[in-house]
This record gives C-alpha cells, sequence and structure tokens, in this order.
C-alpha cells in the first residue's frame, strides 16, 4: 500500500472513530431514533435522483437497509442516550468482526482456524471485563445493545456478501430507503409525535451539522474512501487498518468528551483488539 492510500486508511479510521463523539453531541438535541432516520434520509436523498439502482434485488437491498439502519445505528444511537460511553460503544462494536465470521461459517460453510477460535475468546474476555464494570455511564442493558447492532451489522455484512459485487454508494443510497420508515416508525412509538416536532423546530446549527456528517462524512466519504482501498488491494491488507477505528474513538471520547479511562477500561481494549489482530493474522495464513 502506498504512503498516500496509508494515509487515506488512517482518515478513514479517524473518521469513523472521531464519528462516535459526534453521535454523542447530536443526541444531545435529538432523540435517537429521530436522529438515525433524518441520517438515512439524507443519505438515500437526493442519491437516488442521480444515480442509477444497483444491479441487485430488492430483497437484499431492503434486508441490508433494515440490518444497517435499525439494527446496526438505531440500536447504538439508542444505547449512546443513557446506557454506554461513545469510548466503550466505538470498541464493543468491533465484535461484528466475530459475529461475521460466525454467520459465515452458518451461511457460506467457511472454515474457521482454531487460532480465530482463541481470538474469539481473547476479545470476549474484554466484554466480560467491561461487563462486570458497569457504572453510570455504561449498563448491562447498553452493553446488550450495543453487542445487538455489532450482529445486526454482521448480518448487513452477509448482506453485502450475497451482493457480491455492487456500486457501495448506490446500495447504500437504496437501501437506505428502507432503513427510514423502520426508524421513523419507532422513533413515533417511543419518542413521540411532539418530541419529534419539538426536537426538530428547537436544534440548533450543531445538530444541523451532526447530521450532515453522519451523512457526507461517516457514510459518504467513509464509505467510499473504504471500498476504494478494497478495491485496490486485498483485504487482508486494508482491514488491519480498522483496528485504529475504537482507537481514535476512545481517545476522542476521553479528550472531548472527558470520558474516563481506568485501567480496567484500558484492559478490556487491549484484549478485544488483541483478538481482532490475531483473527487478521490468521486470516491471512489462511
Amino acid at each position: 500500500m502506498t504512503k498516500n492510500h496509508q494515509l487515506l486508511a488512517f482518515l478513514v479510521a479517524f473518521i469513523w472513530g472521531t464519528n462516535f463523539v459526534f453521535i454523542k453531541y447530536g443526541l444531545e438535541e435529538l432523540p435517537p431514533f429521530l436522529f438515525a432516520t433524518l441520517r438515512f434520509f439524507f443519505v438515500a436523498i437526493p442519491l437516488i435522483f442521480f444515480i442509477p439502482k444497483p444491479k441487485v434485488s430488492w430483497a437484499l437491498i431492503a434486508a441490508y437497509g433494515v440490518f444497517i439502519g435499525f439494527g446496526q445505528f438505531g440500536l447504538m444511537f439508542y444505547a449512546m442516550q443513557n446506557d454506554i460511553s461513545p469510548g466503550l460503544a466505538s470498541l464493543v462494536v468491533q465484535m461484528q468482526v466475530f459475529f461475521s465470521i460466525l454467520l459465515a461459517i452458518v451461511f457460506f460453510r467457511e472454515s474457521v482456524a482454531r487460532i480465530q477460535w482463541l481470538a474469539l475468546l481473547i476479545s470476549f474476555a474484554g466484554i466480560g471485563i467491561i461487563a462486570s464494570h458497569v457504572d453510570g455511564q455504561t449498563t448491562l442493558f447498553g452493553l446488550a445493545l450495543i453487542l445487538t447492532a455489532a450482529m445486526s451489522w454482521s448480518f448487513g455484512n452477509m448482506t453485502v456478501k450475497k451482493a457480491g459485487k455492487v456500486n457501495i454508494i448506490a446500495f447504500l443510497a437504496y437501501s437506505s430507503l428502507f432503513a427510514v420508515p423502520t426508524l421513523a416508525l419507532m422513533s413515533l412509538y417511543l419518542e413521540g409525535w411532539s418530541l419529534i416536532v419539538d426536537s426538530i423546530q428547537s436544534a440548533s446549527l450543531s445538530s444541523v451539522y451532526v447530521v450532515l456528517w453522519q451523512t457526507i462524512g461517516n457514510t459518504l466519504i467513509g464509505y467510499g474512501l473504504w471500498n476504494f482501498l478494497l478495491s485496490r488491494y486485498s483485504a487482508a491488507v486494508v482491514t488491519p487498518w480498522a483496528l485504529l477505528v475504537p482507537v481514535s474513538g476512545m481517545a476522542a471520547s476521553s479528550l472531548l468528551l472527558a470520558e474516563p479511562m481506568p485501567s480496567w477500561k484500558l484492559i478490556a481494549a487491549v484484549l478485544v483488539l488483541s483478538g481482532l489482530a490475531v483473527n487478521i493474522y490468521a486470516s491471512r495464513r489462511k
């Protein structure tokens, strides 16, 4: 990988990691499911009027929209409102790597090396440490929601794998059409019409900027650059850069939101990231 492309990979990891802080900023004025609804609405509109539908079935497009829109981001936003800190959320959601491996075994009959099972155990040891240190910032409910979001992300990964080679930006735009109704209905059910109207009317420019950054920075720039790199290099070369996502997420949360970083949290991070690193090494060997 050239130095310029290494910088692009670092930029993506930085964008995705620090995005957890921006999510927390957005949740200060917008309820979680309304926030997620707006995020995916502006991914779909106006892109669908300028780019053609990807050459894949509507069923796969709809499935991806529900898994990623509602399952991953809707639940993650909901958990981050009161039940988990941004730094830990950026770390725990990376368990999607292992959930994706388990789903690939079930649906695609892929083989898994013993060292990958060891990697899974190492990372789950880190999750166990987090579960044993729940406090005012992180609850078992929040941890469960983020793990569910990670599982939903892995189902989204399987959907993309089933779709094959596809224009990822078009896929994101059209799948967002199916994310918006599920998120909007959940917002209406949990948050209520009055809160929705009041939140939109009282939202400051900072909330507008955060929603736009979710759409443009996190989704279009982040996913666009990531898939640009994947189109030129093997996954074994590109994916290790994703290990920097929780690193930048925890660092940004500590610096910008004053999230405490006690020793148990750092140990948990080391275990989870070590498990991810071992899995990447095993994937390269395979």
